[in-house]
């Protein structure tokens, strides 16, 4: 096979040389991901952010061949090459699964797109499988013992998944660029430089500890200003009370959803098949939802307006202080015609930016490890003090969202709204 080009605005080129990994490519499931935001509702904030899970899942693909490459020239006595396909076909498929507005849809109905990427990747009905099936039989089931965890080399695994890994790398430096959100950057070729497998996991050498500090806070920035936008937050809660508005009314309406949102109606009876899940995009929700803002119910065409001409709820962080006043916040919310299942809801958003591995977790963390030059290993936050101070805190908020005419006062409603404004007066409101 002749080598492959793809421009790419943050990696500049990303080089296709294996016919597997160009095969998968073009593989129909794999295509669809160009009609899956990354960001799902960050672009109504962000506008910049249009960019799909497609060029993420190239970009995790080029950094994995780039690590790969520095460890079978500098570490073959380290790092099995037999791993190395393996490795590059589960970075480039990782995020398979994802799904329309991924997260929210998720949340609402009850999927999981790590489990759908591996039902992708093992399916025999699917041109994935029957792409990876000609490697060796067992290959499909090797690439989702990685997504899932359980292959018996980590080293694979870490560099997939981990709190350093090449998943993270790439959708780092991509949703900065895409946003304009310059604290994203990190010196990814540094880092490069020193990663290395060890054991049976992945450490850095000491000398790129700055690059890994770098990494982390560019991380933690990105998430306490971009991802956990409350802009960004308020779309989420309007689609979720939008589909959780339609769920309602299906059972009474079944021939207008049937009309109008055909691939839905398996979602909404709880009984949908692989091939339900690959028929939904962004671009066919959104068509969707155009369809519902002519609907005969009030609140589904009014949240379906809302969420596709970006009419905003306005939030408030919740405090010990402001969550006494929520039900009456509610009540009140009612009071003037808004039914507060569908214009209210709290929606909280938390990380922790690094840890250390705490075996007595559910889901312990693989904590980063730094090579010194005796050849021992030292966790990351014994050698910085930056990290040190972000390691096992948590970050981020809780947030109660309802509908921006409350803050209004020019109607019949001004007794209502006054009483409102002042629960939140002395909050913190955007």
């Amino acid at each position: 096979m002749n080598e492959k080009i793809f421009r790419d605005p943050v990696h500049n080129y990303i080089s296709i040389t294996e016919p597997l990994i160009y095969d998968l490519i073009n593989t129909k499931e794999f295509q669809r991901l160009r009609r899956i935001k990354q960001l799902a509702t960050t672009s109504y904030t962000f506008h910049g952010a249009e960019h799909s899970r497609f060029s993420h899942c190239l970009g995790v693909y080029h950094i994995a061949s780039r690590v790969i490459d520095h460890f079978e020239k500098h570490y073959p006595q380290d790092w099995n090459q037999e791993d190395s396909l393996l490795a590059m076909t589960a970075a480039l498929l990782h995020d398979l699964g994802h799904g329309a507005y991924s997260h929210t849809f998720e949340h609402l109905f009850d999927t999981d797109h790590e489990a759908i990427t591996q039902d992708i990747i093992t399916n025999s009905q699917t041109e994935v499988n029957a792409v990876l099936r000609r490697v060796a039989p067992d290959f499909p089931d090797k690439v989702a013992s990685v997504i899932n965890h359980t292959y018996p080399n980590k080293q694979v695994e870490q560099l997939i998944s981990s709190q350093i890994d090449c998943d993270r790398m790439d959708y780092l430096l991509r949703d900065a660029y895409y946003t304009g959100a310059s604290y994203g950057q990190f010196d990814l070729t540094r880092i490069l430089s020193v990663i290395r497998p060890h054991g049976n996991g992945i450490a850095f050498t000491i000398n790129g500890t700055h690059a890994i500090e770098d990494y982390l806070v560019s991380r933690y920035q990105m998430y306490m200003q971009v991802y956990f936008h409350p802009a960004s937050r308020a779309m989420e809660v309007l689609l979720q009370n939008l589909l959780k508005r339609a769920k309602k009314l299906y059972s009474a309406q079944k021939d207008y959803f049937k009309r109008t949102a055909p691939a839905l109606i398996p979602f909404f009876e709880n009984n949908y098949e692989l091939k339900d899940y690959l028929s939904l995009d962004d671009g066919v929700m959104n068509t969707y939802f155009q369809m519902w803002m002519q609907a005969d119910d009030a609140i589904l065409a009014d949240l379906a307006n809302r969420f596709i001409n970006r009419k905003l709820f306005k939030s408030l962080i919740i405090t010990d202080e402001s969550q006494t006043s929520l039900a009456e916040m509610k009540h009140l919310v009612s009071a003037i015609g808004y039914n507060p299942d569908y214009y209210t809801a709290k929606h909280k958003n938390f990380d922790l930016p690094y840890d250390i591995y705490r075996p007595e977790k559910e889901n312990p963390r693989t904590q980063i490890e730094l090579l010194q030059k005796d050849g021992s290993l030292i966790e990351l936050s014994q050698e910085s003090a930056l990290v040190k101070s972000l390691t096992g805190t948590v970050h981020g908020d809780y947030r109660f969202y309802f509908p921006a005419e409350m803050l209004e006062t020019d109607d019949l409603f001004q007794k209502e709204k006054e009483i409102f404004i002042n629960y939140i007066q002395n909050d913190y409101l955007l």
